[in-house]
């Protein structure tokens, strides 16, 4: 039986995994035979690594970190991109991952935004529409306190006429 190392089933697994080739290709270009690439995908999908998860070696990394690494790999070509990442331990593709994740984080950060600020307008308009209603509310209600006091004082003055 033939020992491999961990990197190169960690490869072919990936591959695997991720669509990226199909497993009698693999089988053909690395002369493994199709049984050993099934089982190393079988226990791959076993430990948790799936076409969503791709890459364990991603859970090590913190979002700072992540963040720091596409800063730096933004100007790369895919060569020099490709050797930063055999360095880093990583592939090309969790980095371009994390690309896009700090793209999109950004853009729903700037649609949240917009949406509270609607929602904002929106609570400021109905907070000056109560609040007219309600001076408006309070001008009837003096009013009517002051008819009453009126009425209260005539009657007061010229006694009441309904007992007439």
């Amino acid at each position: 039986m033939a020992s491999y190392s961990k990197e190169l089933k960690d490869s072919i697994t990936t591959r695997l995994i991720t669509g990226e080739t199909s497993a009698s290709d693999l089988a053909r270009e690395t002369g493994i035979s199709l049984n050993t690439i099934y089982r190393w995908r079988d226990k791959a999908k076993k430990a948790g690594i799936s076409s969503t998860t791709k890459f364990k070696s991603a859970d090590k990394w913190s979002t700072q970190d992540k963040f720091q690494i596409v800063l730096e790999t933004a100007v790369m070509n895919e060569i020099e991109l490709a050797e930063y990442c055999r360095k880093k331990g990583l592939y090309t593709q969790q980095v371009k991952e994390w690309k896009d994740a700090c793209m999109q984080a950004n853009g729903g950060v700037a649609e949240e935004a917009s949406r509270l600020n609607l929602e904002l307008k929106k609570s400021e308009q109905e907070k000056k529409k109560l609040e007219r209603e309600l001076r408006r509310k309070e001008k009837a209600l003096a009013e009517a306190a002051a008819l009453l006091v009126l009425r209260k004082n005539a009657e007061a003055i010229w006694g009441d006429h309904e007992e007439e």
